[in-house]
């Protein structure tokens, strides 16, 4: 970083240290707590429900400080995930430096870092979420010799009084301006909130869902971050799901990241934006066209779509939303700006045309390399995702497309250049593999495919037993046809599966 680009970081630790969050260390962390007159330390760590748990620690002298940033300390694993026993449940949480930033909702001021958890013989534990994206990330380089980037757009509702005043068109809301969309006031502070807290955020924006029922209204909205390192990516939308949720709170809006939360209207997707970086090159392109390298990992994914699933969608509103003749995608298959297919691959900036000169013909030719700005784009996800579980089943399908002998083939058998919904295409969709249409048959893909996620030693046996059991456990097989046409019924699971993620 220069030292323009210190000083203009919106995250005041950033700001303050004159350094990268990546180069923090225990004593830049000490020297801000004591220098700001922070009185609090909160230690932050997702659970198995996907959100972030917090444990609150009083400053009150430099060597209490020391401790808790040197040993971390004592957690109940068993209260945080489904798979731990409560006969050998202490695990460790230790704080990661370069996670820090300042509380922007604490009224004492407060510095919050991201933890990693650690088992009682001091080594990271296995079947922790982060863990095991960091090895999903450690295997992609050590196979491909690149590094794996992700990004994500993370959509959610925000849910008010409905004051009757300059009404949105009903599902017409995509990049509405106020006063018909009502909560870019709130998206712009949560904006704010998240790039204090070290979110790099490429812009915001209202979404197509926009309805009034009892009284309310619902707006659906979508904040898309940059591509970084999967691990930072990860970090990012955990931390930015409970900003969101926080400002919400402040607001009196309620704010949901539901799959579905009502019929005849958008559902919120989280899609992930990925690349792969080698030497700080962006590898997707080859002379403008999508490259080899990048048709593998498509091809990755197209094998291991079904058990995706299990990472991506996780509650049984999930299947709601992946139904035929929306924008949620039901077949494997992938294709160049359709958003009718899986796996998108959005324009890209490859045409060599200035066109910044061309809307500005008083510039001159810029000569900016746009390459860095292509990424393949997977649309089944939904805010129920455990996200270090969704990107790192992301990372290691990627992974496999450059381990399977045939990638470039299926890569081929599956691109599909038109609308598959459309009636004229139905040939071609006859020819595609569906998505899972439940909990329950994402469980037997998973279980059918697990072998593939634990190479590597990257998800444990463990952790997969326990998505499977989690994911069965809801019976909910033929649960979208029997309830299909029964809306308060669908209500009643909207309401349940309301707060997920």
């Amino acid at each position: 970083m220069t030292n323009k680009e210190l000083m203009l970081n919106a995250n005041p630790v950033v700001a303050f240290l004159q350094k990268p969050a990546s180069e923090f260390t225990k004593a830049d962390i000490i020297k801000y707590v004591t220098e700001n007159d922070i009185k609090m330390v909160n230690f932050m760590y997702p659970g198995g429900d996907g959100k972030l748990k917090t444990l609150n620690f009083v400053i009150t002298n430099l060597d209490y400080l020391e401790t808790i940033l040197t040993c971390g300390e004592r957690v109940d694993g068993s209260s945080l995930f489904s798979f731990i026993q409560a006969g050998s449940s202490d695990l460790y949480v230790l704080p990661r430096f370069s996670t820090a930033f300042v509380d922007p909702f604490a009224e004492i001021p407060t510095i919050c870092m991201l933890c990693s958890y650690f088992d009682k013989d001091g080594n990271p534990l296995e079947s922790s979420p982060e863990h095991t994206l960091w090895k999903a990330c450690e295997a992609f380089r050590k196979v491909t010799g690149m590094e794996f980037h992700a990004m994500g757009e993370l959509e959610y509702y925000v849910i008010q009084e409905d004051e009757k005043m300059f009404p949105a068109v009903d599902q017409r809301g995509y990049h509405e301006s106020a006063p018909y969309a009502k909560a870019n006031e709130f998206r712009q502070q949560c904006m704010q909130y998240i790039a204090q807290a070290g979110g790099q955020i490429k812009y915001g924006h209202s979404e197509v869902g926009n309805f009034c029922q009892n009284g309310l209204n619902y707006e659906q909205n979508e904040i898309e971050f940059l591509p970084v390192k999967a691990e930072l990516a990860a970090d990012q939308l955990t931390i930015a799901k409970w900003i969101i949720r926080n400002l919400g709170y402040q607001y009196g809006y309620d704010i949901t990241f539901a799959p579905k939360i009502t019929t005849g209207k958008a559902g919120s997707g989280l899609h992930i934006h990925m690349r792969m970086m080698k030497d700080g090159k962006n590898q997707m392109l080859d002379n403008g066209v999508l490259s080899k390298d990048a048709r593998r990992m498509i091809a990755g994914m197209m094998e291991l779509a079904p058990s995706i699933t299990a990472f991506g969608n996780k509650n049984p509103m999930s299947y709601f939303r992946l139904v035929p003749h929306q924008e949620a995608p039901t077949n494997v298959c992938w294709g160049d700006r359709n958003r009718s297919v899986l796996v998108r691959v959005p324009l890209g900036w490859a045409a060599d045309v200035d066109m910044s000169q061309k809307a500005n013909p008083l510039e001159a030719r810029s000569g900016y390399d746009t390459s860095s700005k292509q990424t393949v784009e997977m649309r089944s996800p939904d805010g129920s995702a455990d996200v270090y579980q969704l990107i790192a089943g992301l990372c290691v399908a990627c992974r496999h497309g450059f381990e399977m002998e045939n990638a470039l083939e299926l890569a081929e058998k599956t691109y599909v250049n038109v609308n598959i919904h459309a009636a004229e295409n139905a040939d071609k969709l006859a020819q595609l593999a569906c998505l899972p249409d439940s909990c329950e048959a994402s469980a037997d893909c998973l279980d059918k495919q697990r072998k593939v996620f634990e190479e590597h030693g990257v998800f444990s046996p463990a952790m997969i037993d326990g998505i499977i059991k989690q994911l069965r456990s809801f019976g909910d097989k033929t649960l979208r046809a029997d309830i299909e046409n029964k809306p308060e019924e669908i209500q009643k699971l909207v309401d349940k599966y309301f707060h997920c993620g």
